[in-house]
């Protein structure tokens, strides 16, 4: 069964503790900018957001790829990027709307988060209970709109 990170905003306090813990769990060091989970702070919202990939239904990252190591995974519908293949091009972390994949400067390839192999780090850390893996179909498109759409009206009022 699929399943997804989904983030509360209103819940998380901005401690990045999601963060440091996803660092240490993949790399066995504390250094949040090779996180695969990234805290964004709205100044003029008043806000944090942690931000994970959303694997679109209509990747962007995917489609710019020249050698698709950024393609859907057809078991579970998750983008993810074969690092063997990935020649540290950039193009989908241009192409992404959420600015979610990063390019780790030591290995030179593109990350994102992988789910820490289904048992996601920042899910079990995470004190206030902002970031949750759950059964994809548990999400109702309903909620996933809901969710889309305020993260569009936040983008307006940034700008």
């Amino acid at each position: 069964m699929e399943k997804m990170l989904i983030v509360d905003y209103e819940k998380c306090t901005g401690c990045r503790l999601c963060e440091l813990v996803c660092s240490v769990f993949h790399t066995g060091a504390s250094n949040p900018s090779r996180s695969r989970i990234r805290v964004i702070k709205w100044e003029n919202v008043g806000f944090y957001l942690p931000m994970t990939c959303q694997n679109c239904e209509t990747s962007f990252c995917t489609e710019v790829c020249p050698t698709k190591a950024c393609h859907k995974d057809p078991e579970n519908g998750r983008v993810v990027i074969d690092q063997d293949k990935c020649i540290g091009c950039k193009t989908c972390i241009i192409a992404c709307p959420f600015g979610h994949p990063f390019f780790d400067i030591k290995e030179r390839v593109t990350k994102k988060c992988d789910y820490c192999d289904g048992d996601p780090q920042c899910v079990s850390f995470c004190d206030m209970k902002a970031v949750d893996y759950v059964d994809a179909d548990k999400v109702q498109m309903a909620k996933k709109r809901e969710v889309a759409n305020k993260f569009v009206d936040l983008m307006k009022q940034v700008r």
